[in-house]
């Protein structure tokens, strides 16, 4: 089935874990067999061939670089300046990705829908370009909000403000306080310039303050649930409700201290702590029933942001595996309808109302 993944690091991966991910996942590992700098080495899930062979035929594919200051202990760029120059540099991978023929930017209903028709209904799958909407992951490297319209006309299309710990804009995961006057003023641009708000990250304060005062179009690209790992990074339920309000959609995540509670990182083992696939499907029924219907949850996998096979479900061996997802579904319960709402038609039916303009009756007649 046709897939869109709501997040995934793949410039990251290409340029700080130093990744060809034109190659195979087996050829990347393989490459990293016996290097130790970094914890998932040799382990990885995602590359572009294997989201050909999964049908994965759309991504939210992020840039993210940290600004910390003195006493922050995080890993960062010690200026904006900096952090943005490393963005940069992702944006020059996704567009050599594009010459190469290997990715395809998405920014607009048009280009979406002309995606999506040649992945539905165009064969063969093994050439396709894999599409991409760009997305930045913590606004620490907008200099300043100038910044915002120089990097929307590069195609950006979504915004999380906030990462890890304090930031510049907002505060995120494992940190507090409401946003200052430059978050509040990115919010204002963010819904001049239509860039969606991912309310991914942001600490439960700036969480509020974002519903209160953003009025575009929210979602949460990789978030799972409080009340079923409760930590900080997840939401609670009064949160979920929230954004189900603003029809916003959450896509569930892999990243294993996220799926199951009492994980410890660089200890636990997947296996023993039976974090599988259908974990993911506990946060996603969590969200439905909150909901009351299918229409707010997709995938946002998460793969490969900085862990591997080390901290995702031991029955994932490369993110081609999400192809699993349809048949544990449909055990749970789940029509086909709501299958695909899953797989892709969520995403899909929220691009569209974001990115829908006024058309002529010519132009608004569906892709066939």
């Amino acid at each position: 089935m046709f897939t869109i993944d709501a997040h995934l690091d793949l410039s990251m991966n290409a340029l700080e874990w130093n990744r060809d991910l034109r190659k195979s996942v087996s050829a990347i590992n393989q490459r990293e067999q016996g290097l130790t700098d970094k914890p998932d080495r040799a382990k990885a899930t995602v590359s572009l061939p294997e989201l050909r062979q999964g049908n994965i035929g759309l991504v939210v594919a992020t840039q993210i670089a940290r600004f910390v200051d003195e006493n922050n202990p995080l890993p960062g760029w010690h200026s904006p300046e900096q952090a943005w120059a490393q963005t940069q540099g992702q944006l020059a991978w996704y567009k050599a990705m594009e010459d190469a023929g290997e990715m395809v930017q998405i920014t607009n209903l048009e280009s979406l829908e002309k995606h999506l028709h040649l992945w539905l209904h165009e064969l063969p799958w093994n050439t396709k370009p894999v599409g991409y909407i760009l997305s930045l992951e913590g606004a620490d490297s907008l200099v300043n909000l100038s910044y915002l319209e120089r990097a929307y006309a590069n195609g950006l299309r979504a915004l999380g403000p906030a990462h890890y710990g304090p930031g510049r804009y907002a505060n995120g995961t494992d940190s507090s306080g409401k946003m200052g006057k430059n978050g509040l003023e990115l919010l204002k641009e963010m819904e001049r310039l239509n860039i969606i708000l991912d309310a991914t990250h942001l600490c439960d304060d700036a969480f509020w303050q974002a519903m209160d005062h953003f009025n575009g179009h929210v979602w949460a690209s990789h978030n799972n649930c409080r009340a079923l790992v409760n930590h900080n990074r997840q939401f609670s339920d009064d949160q979920i409700k929230a954004l189900v309000e603003r029809g916003a959609v959450i896509g569930g995540a892999l990243d294993a201290w996220m799926m199951v509670p009492n994980w410890e990182r660089g200890k636990s083992d997947p296996k023993s702590m039976e974090c599988n696939l259908d974990k993911m499907i506990d946060h996603l029924d969590h969200i439905c029933q909150i909901a009351g219907n299918a229409d707010h949850i997709g995938i946002g996998s998460d793969l490969d942001g900085a862990f591997g096979k080390e901290q995702c479900p031991y029955d994932l061996e490369t993110i081609a595996d999400l192809q699993t997802l349809p048949n544990l579904l449909s055990k749970r319960g789940y029509s086909p309808k709501d299958v695909e709402k899953v797989m892709f038609g969520n995403w899909v039916r929220f691009l569209r109302k974001a990115w829908k303009i006024s058309k002529t009756p010519q132009e608004e007649a569906p892709v066939q």
